[in-house]
């Protein structure tokens, strides 16, 4: 399911952009958090938004896709060194995402503030539900769901005192439709969606957004569900524009859930239909009401309408 849904992203990226250049989104003295930023995603994210400006903080554990493994300090390192070397600011960070906490404290000791965090840190411990353990499904929600909820803690207060801050979850196809071996995934993507969308109601008064991205490219995560030639056509590069339009001053944005990949982007919404009362005066809900007024339940064609 993912492969289609990478195909059909390259395919709706073939039309050009119309939009002509009002001046270049910069982030001089902004200071953003990538976590998982060794490799892939996070590293192009990090190298681009100290493209712009920003001082960035490159956090990675340096552990394998499963996870479990120690850390290597290359990956963080090695990025560090890519910025710098084109004149850019960063440093490094090793901390494992459950300690949010020293995530941030880098970012503060060093540069005083945190104006925007990427979450992307993550792994993969692909199983069939029947085959699952306790560890492979522990390990993956650690990582995604309580690691990015820990970082999202230890800043929301520098944001909140500082009246502004940008937050990107990172869900994923599989989270959204589901994708088969991978419950402890989806799973965990999907609730980075309820988590954003609650911190977008909480953040809003304090300057604070937060939307979610769903990437579909080639990385170390991808690698072994996507073939060759499609993880060539999928470059972090297409995905890295929406990040830092969306952490982005001008961006006033916030709650919204974003397919991107291949140079395409869409806006994904909740939708449900009219419905169906099955109960009247005297009349209680049955089974049967239901099974007689399935057809009205499930009519998209006279919806309500989108919810969000």
């Amino acid at each position: 399911s993912r492969t289609r849904l990478a195909t059909a992203a390259m395919a709706s990226s073939l039309s050009t952009c119309s939009a002509a250049p009002t001046g270049q989104l910069r982030f001089d003295n902004r200071v953003a958090i990538v976590t998982g930023a060794g490799a892939g995603l996070g590293r192009q994210y990090a190298l681009y938004f100290a493209a712009r400006g920003a001082s960035v903080v490159v956090n990675d554990l340096g552990g394998g896709i499963h996870g479990g493994d120690s850390g290597d300090s290359r990956p963080a390192d090695l990025v560090v060194r890519e910025i710098q070397s084109a004149g850019g600011t960063a440093v490094a960070n090793y901390s494992s995402v459950e300690d949010g906490e020293a995530v941030v404290k880098t970012a503060i000791d060093r540069f005083g503030r945190v104006d925007i965090l990427v979450n992307n840190a993550g792994i993969l411990r692909d199983k069939s539900v029947q085959n699952m353990t306790d560890q492979d499904w522990d390990l993956v929600h650690r990582v995604h769901m309580r690691g990015s909820f820990l970082v999202t803690r230890a800043a929301w207060p520098h944001m909140r005192r500082q009246k502004f801050g940008r937050i990107i979850m990172t869900s994923s196809a599989a989270g959204i439709y589901g994708n088969f071996g991978q419950s402890n995934y989806s799973s965990a993507k999907l609730g980075l969606l309820g988590l954003s969308n609650t911190l977008a109601l909480e953040g809003r008064k304090y300057g604070i957004l937060c939307n979610t991205i769903a990437p579909i490219a080639g990385s170390r995560l991808t690698e072994s569900v996507m073939p060759p030639d499609l993880i060539d056509q999928l470059k972090p590069e297409y995905v890295a524009p929406l990040v830092l339009y969306l952490c982005h001053d001008c961006c006033q944005d916030s709650g919204g859930l974003y397919e991107v990949g291949a140079g395409w982007i869409g806006k994904l919404r909740w939708e449900r239909t009219k419905g169906a009362i099955v109960r009247s005066a005297g009349n209680p809900a049955t089974p049967e009401c239901v099974r007689d007024n399935w057809a009205r339940i499930c009519d998209f064609s006279v919806g309500s309408g989108c919810l969000a």
